[in-house]
């Protein structure tokens, strides 16, 4: 069982329990292939208030499959994203996650992500909203997040440098634990074109927990291996499905075991933790769980 206690830096566990956390998986595609629909900028968020039956079950699945972090259904809980929609405010969304998230932790050693999302659309490579918004935007969301309880924030599929500064810089000036997570395409560059060697250059020179890329196709992470390192805490998620990553219904495109065996392959980097993004399901977090079951075991 996972020891929280004393922990500067949560990800260090991950070497002194001699493998990596094990995050979760989807959490917007699961909820797709239950049958509930997507709400524009909202995405799968107002389940969390129509259906949080339905999410809760899936946080116990993947706490049951092996995961040792769960994260919140607040992908689309920021305030621009909200903006009043439906007469709810994104306060109401973030408070209704995080304690679904809570409630299905109950007193297991499980770790809460607090998801925070970029501002504007994930894969919206030129901007429409000033630096004043998007400093607002992030910092209420994730002030939001840490007073309702959130163990660390996971900035997902982060894509923009400025976007990455503000948020950083927000996260160390005010000591939150933070993760950023970023996106990047084929040829290693995020989608504000800068390498992605020069921001994970910024990153390691930050205050950020670990840093994580999230998102990507399985072909894409084997470009970057010369960059990974064993002596930083990092981590990835990669894309599951069986389109584009910027379809709107996805699928799942690869097998559970097929996952496992991909992220084989990344171990001898010692990553801090591992998950799995788009497509994925409690089957693949269960496969992760085997592998490194059977790795230990060995």
């Amino acid at each position: 069982m996972l020891d929280l206690q004393n922990e500067i830096n949560i990800f260090s566990l991950a070497k002194r329990i001699n493998r990596p956390l094990i995050l979760d998986g989807a959490m917007g595609s699961l909820l797709q292939q239950k049958g509930i629909k997507a709400e524009g900028k909202l995405w799968m968020s107002f389940a969390n208030i129509s259906k949080p039956d339905i999410v809760s079950k899936i946080h116990n699945e993947y706490i049951k499959a092996g995961a040792d972090i769960i994260t919140t259904n607040t992908f689309r809980t920021n305030p621009l994203a909200v903006n009043n929609t439906r007469g709810i405010s994104f306060k109401q969304l973030v408070k209704a996650s995080v304690n679904i998230a809570k409630e299905a932790k109950g007193n297991l050693p499980v770790i809460i992500a607090g998801s925070n999302a970029p501002a504007e659309d994930c894969y919206q490579r030129e901007r429409t909203i000033s630096k004043k918004e998007l400093e607002l935007n992030h910092k209420a969301h994730i002030d939001e997040l840490v007073k309702n309880g959130c163990n660390f924030i996971l900035n997902e599929t982060q894509s923009h440098f400025d976007e990455i500064k503000i948020i950083s810089e927000y996260c160390d000036r005010n000591k939150v634990p933070y993760v950023i997570s970023l996106f990047f395409d084929s040829t290693l560059k995020i989608l504000s074109g800068e390498k992605l060697t020069e921001v994970v250059k910024y990153l390691n020179d930050s205050g950020s927990l670990a840093i994580s890329f999230n998102c990507i196709l399985p072909s894409v992470m084997n470009k970057i291996k010369n960059i990974l390192s064993s002596k930083s805490n990092w981590g990835f998620y990669l894309n599951c499905g069986d389109g584009a990553y910027t379809d709107t219904n996805i699928k799942c495109g690869i097998s559970p075991k097929s996952y496992s065996e991909e992220i084989k392959k990344y171990l001898s980097y010692s990553p801090s933790f591992i998950g799995a993004c788009c497509g994925s399901s409690p089957l693949h977090i269960k496969e992760i769980k085997k592998m490194l079951d059977g790795r230990a075991n060995s």
